[in-house]
Formats: structure tokens, sequence, C-alpha cells
């Protein structure tokens, strides 16, 4: 075990002492959560994906509980065919980040995509779950592990506590371990809006506290703090706020991507899938070089000027996608109200004949002619593990965004430079420059559906 991963303080060549502090601000975050935690729970690595790809690696070494299915879970996870009771298959839902599927593919694991309720994205219809393992054991699989968000950033949605519960309850039934990735869940748009819970609350207090790992990047702790970066985070940070973090000195310069971190349960159980956690990212040398630990620690530790600053930018990108969202229902596209995070999930498919007359048959299709008409700030659902004909596509809010006039952009900067949204227009909806961008993305979407759904 390496001494950066392990609870272990020794000096060493690749020792960073600052992974301590981060272990303790991650305990701090949780504790202020709901979820008491302490260091031993907590892994660290430089990423979402990297951290994933260590918890889905270990899980294949640890039971898995047991399931209506098959009773004890799978073994040491050492190669085989998919049959096989160490390539546990992994169920996701769709839409979902494209880098979940990547990592576990890149395990040789079986992915299975379930679809979303109708009510948000993040999470699979429970219904569907409990099918979707029927086939894959029928198929001779053994599945494993469930990865959700309970703040999914591809639609903008957070899940209903009771239907989370639903699906919580399904995974548990079936043995499945839950990976609960909640990067965005600090960056709900209204404060009273829809709570979003995690499903490591739901299950420690039903007694089944070993069933679920929690997974969470600092991309929105790293952007209050430092702004925007480009290529920074794992994928799900794409679309942050055009001019954001242009100001300021020294303390603006981010230390490399955002890292990562996840809670394991403080079971046996979990004690040893921490184990194997680490003991993978120790393998792979997955260190945490020290300014990027000294910030992820700052970061968890949510000083009040951090968190006012996330605050902000969680209002801003708020009233960008709402104003997003009724240019695109306005069109006639069906289109979940988004609640958190930087993008909306819009579905074209009602206009498939019209769409098709001009070529557009799928969703790479449609993404291609939206970025040619609109830039790039559409990516078809093909890429969220959607089915490819359909005609879905995120938005994001960096497309009215990138309108913002001069001066409203600069007061969005990051911790450290002044200014403050709170003193630039309440409406970001209503500013010249985005309303005429939002009347271009209706218009688009009208002019390619000639004017509505048949």
């Amino acid at each position: 075990m390496r001494p950066d991963q392990g609870d272990s303080d020794s000096a060493g060549p690749c020792a960073v002492p600052q992974a301590t502090a981060v272990r303790q601000g991650a305990c701090g975050y949780w504790d202020r959560r709901g979820l008491p935690t302490e260091p031993a729970q907590v892994a660290v690595a430089p990423g979402g994906a990297l951290l994933l790809l260590a918890v889905l690696a270990a899980a294949a070494g640890v039971g898995a509980g047991t399931g209506s299915g098959t009773g004890t879970g799978v073994g040491t996870g050492t190669g085989g065919g998919a049959g096989e009771r160490g390539t546990g298959s992994v169920l996701l839902p769709h839409p979902c980040p494209p880098w979940y599927a990547e990592q576990a593919r890149l395990l040789g694991r079986a992915v299975h995509t379930v679809p979303v309720p109708v009510e948000c994205g993040g999470i699979p219809d429970p219904f569907a779950l409990l099918e979707a393992v029927r086939r894959t054991r029928a198929a001779g699989e053994v599945p494993q592990a469930l990865v959700l968000s309970v703040a999914d950033d591809v639609t903008g949605t957070a899940p209903p506590p009771e239907l989370l519960h639903e699906v919580c309850e399904a995974a548990v039934a079936e043995g499945l371990l839950i990976v609960s990735d909640e990067t965005w869940r600090d960056t709900s748009h209204d404060p009273h809006d829809t709570v979003v819970v995690s499903p490591a609350e739901m299950l420690t207090e039903a007694g089944r506290a070993d069933h679920v790992v929690v997974l969470a990047g600092l991309e929105a702790a790293f952007e209050s703090t430092f702004g925007t970066g480009a290529g920074a985070g794992t994928g799900a940070g794409a679309g942050a706020v055009a001019g954001a973090g242009t100001g300021g000195g020294a303390v603006n310069r981010r230390p490399g991507p955002p890292p990562a971190i996840a809670r394991v349960p403080a079971t046996g159980r979990g004690r040893l899938l921490g184990e194997r956690v680490h003991e993978v990212l120790a393998a792979l040398r997955a260190d945490l070089p020290g300014p990027a630990a000294e910030a992820a620690a700052e970061a968890l530790r949510e000083p009040a000027e951090l968190l006012s600053r996330r605050a902000e930018a969680a209002r801003l990108h708020g009233g960008l996608a709402r104003a997003l969202h009724q240019a695109v229902t306005g069109a006639g596209a069906l289109c979940r109200p988004p609640h958190l995070g930087r993008h909306l999930y819009a579905d074209l498919d009602p206009f498939r004949p019209r769409l098709a007359r001009r070529g557009i048959t799928d969703a790479a299709g449609l993404e291609a002619e939206l970025v040619r008409r609109l830039g790039p700030y559409a990516l078809g659902g093909h890429r969220f593990g959607d089915d490819p004909h359909e005609l879905r596509v995120r938005l994001t809010t960096a497309l009215p965004a990138a309108a913002l006039p001069a001066a409203d952009r600069a007061a969005h900067r990051p911790v450290g430079t002044g200014g403050s949204w709170a003193t630039a227009r309440p409406e970001p909806g209503e500013l010249p420059g985005v309303a005429e961008t939002l009347a271009q993305v209706q218009s688009v979407l009208v002019d390619l559906t000639d004017g509505s759904p048949q």
C-alpha cells in the first residue's frame, strides 16, 4: 500500500503528506452531508474516472452480497469469459457520462444500459433494472455493480427520493454494489429545489450500508476556486461559463485536473473493498500531486468564500439553463426541466419524419447539424449510451453563456478576484446578448422541424 493512498503517514519517495489532509477534509465534507466518515473509509485519486476504475476492479475481489438470483457475489476477478464469476457485469442508466462505460470496458466487463425513468435521469427505471438483471443472468453473466448519479449533469436532474429508494431496494435485492456518483450534488440551481439524497444515507438507515460506495469529483469546487480550465475534470465538467476565471493572479492557477474522492462503507466488506481500492491505485501509480492535494483539502474544507462563489455559479447556470430550456421547449422539443449542473437533454424524436426529410435520421446527424448552426455546444445522445437512432441531444449552458456581455462575464470570477454575480442583473437569460442567442436556438430548432412536431 502506497503511503499517499493508505492510512500510514510514513515517509517515502512517493509520499504526499497532503493526502492525509484530503482524507480528513473528505470526512468533514461527508459529515456535513449526513454521512459520518473516518479517514480509513476514504480513497483519493487524480480524477473520477480513475477512481471508478479502481472501485470496479476492487469490487471483483470482494463479495457482492446476497441477491435473489445468485446467492453470494463474485469472486477474485482474475480473467475468464463473460459467464464467469470474476467478470461481473456492470449496469448503467442511459443516458449517462461516457466515462462510466469506458472504465468498465477497460476491465473487460460486460456493460448493460438501462433506460432512465420519465421523471429524471441519472438512475435506471427500477422495473427495467430488475428486467436487465434477469436478462444478464439468463445469459450466464453475474451482474455485479450499478453505477448511478443522484445529481445527473447529463440531464440536469436529480431523482425524487422515493424513486431513488425503489432503485436502491431493487439493487440490494439483486446483490448489486451501488456506485453513487455525487460529483455535481452541490450545483442545485435553487437551494429549496429537489433535495439530493445519497443512496448511502438511505442504505445506512436500512442497515445495508455495505452495498454502496460514494464517488465525488471536485469539479464544482475547483471551478468555484480557480475558474474553468481547458481539459479539467473527467468529461462531465465541460460547458462552464465562457470567460470565467480570466482574471486574478497566482490564486487562479489551477493545479491540474480536479481530484476525486470515494467513500467505502464502514463495514467488514467495506474495509476489504477499501484495501483493494488502495492496492489498485498503488499499482496504477495514481499519486495525487502535492499542489492538487493541497487545493483539494482546502476545497473540501468549504470556506465561506468558496460556498458563496459556488452558490453564485449555481444561480448563474440555473438562470441560463432555465432560459435555454424555455427556448428548446418553445420550439416543441421534449426536455426535462433542469435543476442542477450545466446541461439539459432534449428529445427531438417527435420530429423524426420532418428531420428525416432534411437527412437527419440519428443522433450523430442531429449533433452535426446543430454544431454547424450553433457551434460546439451540442452532443448527440449516442455519446451517452442512448440508442444512436433516437434523436436526442445534450445542450450546455455554455451556449447562452458565450453571449454574456463582457461586464457580466467579469462578474463570474474565481475566488480572490473580487466581483459578485449578485451585483449583476438577476436574470441572465434577459441580457441582450443571451436573449438573442436563445432566440437563435429556438429559430434553428423551429427551422429544422418546420415549426412543430407532428
